[in-house]
């Protein structure tokens, strides 16, 4: 009896004190009625939460038991603003948003004192400095992308937004973005949604992202329109067209947006029926072969009025990414770009498995693209893009000293435009009008506040990057080599990223010469052909690859 009573200890008072306001509401007056109302709606929710059956907490503690929820519902915001450490990465630290934050309104971003990293911890990294540093007047770093094949190659901002799509965004999020890189005369990735209105009506020069869903240039059976592509790629806001293969975040993972959440708007950007389910596959339909995607390569490109064509992936299976490089050799056709995206990327939603244990991290992938193209004799015809958690210069000098030409970023643009990281982005109660089509909601984000802030942070970044190019008395980001980098794997032992990922001289692959386990392993296994492999990996390693295919011609003679 008494741990019933403890248990129900909250129940029975709030029903004690229903009736003890109702006695002094009939014996002192009618002010007595409003606390009795409060106690009276505690009462009838404790009546519901014993003979609810979903929450056995509720069942055992009426009433009480909700503080739960409660507390569970408000954790993420109590955590943030009370008890985060200012360095923990979960996913962007309070040192990183903060950082955003006072570059997009133009606000001190110094810090006095000295550093609040442990500069002893394994994971520390750092830029070795010059002792003749350079000045660097004009900080506003471009590229040119466009291969061989290109008649209308782009000069390209090193600092460009990744790809996020309408629905994945408000309206007003991609208005201010758009409008951002207008005024920043830099580029934003539309992401697979389509190319939307918001994207079209401020001016902004776009990076069109085509997914398997063809999203904007379908057939109603969503198979690939060829006219519907050329109609929107010949636009003046497109300046690039970017192959969807795989997303970081959730690599080899296809979607299904429901039915109730396909608007009007957002039919008419991806081209779909209103009100029915919108599904984006988890490959393409367009081709089925890495042979195959060259060939879409140059359809796009020759559509596209000879803009830049190029695709992004996250690295998985090593031999497939091989089997694309070795496609490009049969073929002679090589894309205009390549977006490496990290296992670390973002997303709206995905699968818990797949955001923590799916894909290749970007320093790994980036790297093993590089060097696969210095070792085929490539990376002069391709730029390389990079995604994947990328916020302050040094994350930019990080990436481009691996390989990258340009580095992409979503969420800290995100973060520019009032992102604070309350992770509801699937719930459609983004706090902050970013991520949420509720027009309420969304109205409170201020295109022409939010635009300038981000072209405050692209210019402020740029400018940051600039300094710490001059300190190692470079000129320019294409200057970054991995020996530029070093970082401490223990304690006094420390390597420079260039022992870590060490280069492939160029043309070495076709030489044969596999100095590393992952060429020497995988690259025999590729085939031009297809995306499977020639044999499996369990035999490579075993030393029985060529006991699987005893009529095929050596696997390194398959380019040949």
């Amino acid at each position: 009896m008494p741990r019933l009573l403890a248990r129900y200890t909250t129940f029975y008072a709030v029903i004690g004190l229903t009736l003890l306001c109702a006695v002094l509401a009939l014996v002192f007056g009618a002010a007595w009625w409003l606390p009795g109302i409060v106690f009276l709606a505690l009462t009838i929710l404790g009546l519901y939460d014993l003979t609810q059956t979903h929450h056995a907490i509720r069942r055992n503690y009426p009433v009480i038991g909700n503080m739960r929820f409660l507390f569970e519902y408000v954790r993420p915001e109590i955590r943030q603003y009370f008890f985060e450490d200012d360095t923990l990465k979960m996913p962007f630290s309070r040192v990183d948003r903060s950082l955003v934050y006072q570059r997009a309104k133009q606000q001190m971003d110094q810090r006095p004192f000295g550093t609040q990293g442990d500069v002893y911890d394994k994971r520390y990294q750092w830029i070795n400095h010059a002792m003749v540093p350079t000045h660097i007047a004009d900080t506003d770093f471009r590229i040119t992308v466009g291969g061989p094949d290109c008649t209308r190659p782009v000069e390209l901002s090193v600092f460009n937004i990744s790809a996020m799509s309408f629905g994945a965004l408000s309206a007003n999020a991609v208005r201010a973005l758009n409008r951002g890189a207008a005024l920043g005369n830099f580029a934003h990735d539309t992401g697979e949604g389509g190319v939307s209105r918001y994207h079209l009506e401020q001016g902004g020069r776009l990076i069109w992202n085509i997914g398997s869903g063809y999203f904007g240039c379908r057939n109603p059976d969503g198979s690939f329109s060829p006219e519907r592509f050329a109609e929107m790629a010949r636009r003046d806001n497109i300046c690039m067209i970017e192959i969807k293969l795989s997303q970081g975040a959730k690599p080899g993972h296809g979607g299904v947006l429901p039915a109730p959440k396909v608007t009007p708007e957002i039919a008419a950007a991806r081209g779909v029926p209103v009100g029915q389910d919108c599904v984006s596959p988890s490959s393409h339909s367009a081709f089925d072969s890495p042979i195959g995607l060259m060939h879409f390569i140059v359809q796009l490109r020759e559509l596209s009025g000879g803009k830049p064509v190029g695709f992004k992936l996250c690295i998985g299976h090593p031999w497939e990414w091989f089997a694309i490089a070795k496609a490009m050799l049969a073929t002679g056709i090589t894309p205009d770009f390549i977006v490496v995206d990290g296992a670390e990327g973002g997303t709206g939603a995905a699968p818990i498995e797949f955001v923590d244990h799916v894909g290749t991290p970007l320093r790994e992938g980036l790297r093993l693209v590089h060097n696969t193209l210095v070792g085929v004799g490539l990376r002069d015809k391709i730029r390389l893009g990079a995604s994947g958690k990328v916020i302050s210069a040094f994350d930019m000098a990080y990436i481009m000293a691996l390989g990258a030409d340009w580095c992409n970023s979503a969420r800290a643009y995100m973060f520019a435009i009032g992102c604070i990281q309350a992770q509801v982005c699937h719930t459609g109660r983004c706090p902050t009008g970013v991520t949420t089509q509720d027009p309420k909601r969304q109205k409170a984000l201020v295109v022409a506040d939010k635009s300038v802030r981000v072209a405050n942070y692209h210019a402020n970044t740029l400018k940051a990057l600039g300094e710490l190019l001059g300190a190692a008395g470079l000129q320019h980001p294409s200057d970054l080599r991995p020996h530029h980098i070093a970082r401490r794997l223990a304690s006094g032992e420390v390597r420079v990223l260039s022992a870590l990922y060490p280069d492939l001289q160029k043309g070495e692959l076709l030489e044969g010469k596999f100095r590393n386990t992952i060429f020497r392993t995988a690259w025999p296994m590729a085939q031009a052909e297809s995306f499977e492999p020639l044999y499996s990996l369990s035999a490579a390693l075993s030393g029985h690859a060529d006991q699987q295919i005893p009529d095929q011609p050596h696997p390194e003679a398959v380019i040949h």
